[in-house]
């Protein structure tokens, strides 16, 4: 039997291809082994080819894009060019959160055109045959739930998110008045119901072993989701939301024990000052696993600008400890992204997960910004330009503003020529 790459360093293996990787990350391959090896960092698309990279500590904090169909919107085409949108802006990783009919179809196209490591989340899937099989998405079936999870992991998927942590233990005592917003996580709501329905513990926890017998066969990184992220700031770092977190944090020690690699995700509405606190108890209930967060949004006021809320959230996030950023896009909770507000969401996240690594003091992250800086005060506009995170909207603003010649916001009294002798 193949091993994992977690059993493989731990017997001394040291893969090919872990040096390349290291110096691809700036960091040491003695540390970024320890690093696995303490299950502080994982590797995604070392077995697809879509990558590899690394998610967590000492390494630059990645930025994923979720894109998918609903079953109001629902476009193989579409679907390929908000993926090479979010290729175009920079993504580190995708993820498939189709739930669309045709879903297989669409994962099977980003699977096949994507160069960055792809994610699924295959309750979503069940959920789907449920529906079409059973009448209504809450009619799971373990086995089938299984068999979805082995069908993607087959077809070559990287990471996988899985809500294990919603227990029956924590839905028993959850009611519509617990929380403002109640259960925001699509995943975390049909399981929840689920649970409420049938009375079962939920067959990704109380089988948990058969879960992770598939992810060590196809050494695929585990995702353990928030299912109970609070999805109001009002809800934030409550009972639900804890609780999960220590469910997680035991489930990841498994999923480390068995030598599969797994990360956590984490909470989705915070309000600012919460953020630092929200990292910090989440890496000290799940042995500093490394941490996937949505945003998180800082406020609930800005629908149109999510993309925005969550890139505040996520900055303080990612200096906090945070180490793979969702995106959030402008359409959040208004509608699905099209195109173009996958770039946007893309680049936000990528500015806050690079404010954030400047502010963890990654060594070399500040060196972007000093060599734009200095464009900047030799007023080289080519250069200024290419260094930006989104060069095409540089180069248009500045065509637009102020053609080939000054800067129009300051002209001839511009700070660099007033001074320059």
């Amino acid at each position: 039997m193949a091993q994992t790459l977690l059993q493989a360093l731990r017997k001394g293996d040291t893969p090919e291809f872990l040096a390349a990787l290291a110096e691809k990350e700036g960091i040491k391959q003695k540390k970024l082994i320890h690093n696995i090896l303490k299950g502080w960092s994982v590797v995604l698309g070392h077995r697809s080819g879509r990558g590899p990279m690394v998610v967590g500590k000492d390494v630059r904090t990645k930025v994923n894009a979720n894109i998918g169909a609903s079953t109001m919107c629902s476009s193989m085409e579409q679907e390929r060019t908000k993926l090479q949108a979010a290729l175009n802006a920079g993504t580190d990783a995708v993820m498939d959160l189709s739930l669309a009919d045709n879903s297989q179809e669409i994962r099977r196209l980003l699977l096949a055109d994507s160069d960055v490591p792809v994610g699924t989340v295959p309750i979503y899937e069940a959920a789907t045959l449920a529906r079409l099989r059973r009448g209504a998405v809450v009619n799971l079936d373990a086995d089938e739930m299984f068999q979805v999870l082995e069908q993607q992991m087959e077809e070559g998927v990287d990471f996988v998110t899985v809500h294990c942590g919603v227990v029956k233990k924590l839905i028993d005592k959850f009611t519509n008045e617990s929380r403002l917003e109640g259960i925001v996580s699509r995943g975390g709501a049909i399981t929840a119901a689920y649970i409420k329905k049938t009375g079962n513990e939920n067959p990704f926890y109380e089988y948990y072993d058969r879960l992770l017998d598939l992810a060590e066969k196809y050494d695929c990184v585990l995702s353990l989701g928030d299912g109970m992220r609070p999805g109001a700031i009002a809800d934030a770092s409550d009972m639900f939301e804890i609780g999960e977190q220590e469910v997680l944090g035991e489930l990841q020690e498994r999923a480390f024990k068995r030598g599969v690699m797994a990360m956590i995700e984490g909470p989705g509405h915070v309000p600012l000052h919460k953020v630092a606190e929200s990292v910090k108890r989440i890496k000290r209930l799940t042995h500093g696993a490394p941490l996937y967060l949505l945003g998180p949004l800082v406020t609930d006021v800005a629908p149109g600008y999510d993309h925005i809320t969550a890139a505040i959230g996520a900055s303080v996030a990612g200096m906090s400890g945070a180490d793979f950023i969702c995106y959030v896009t402008p359409s959040e909770h208004l509608g699905l992204p099209a195109e173009k507000d996958v770039h946007e969401g893309v680049i936000a996240a990528r500015i806050a997960a690079h404010a954030a690594d400047i502010a963890k003091g990654l060594p070399g992250a500040d060196k972007w910004d000093y060599e734009i800086s200095k464009a900047r005060r030799d007023l080289d506009w080519d250069r200024q330009i290419a260094l930006s995170i989104d060069p095409e909207k540089a180069a248009r603003v500045r065509k637009e503003r102020s053609g080939e010649g000054a800067c129009t916001m300051c002209a001839e009294y511009c700070v660099f020529l007033v001074l320059k002798d």
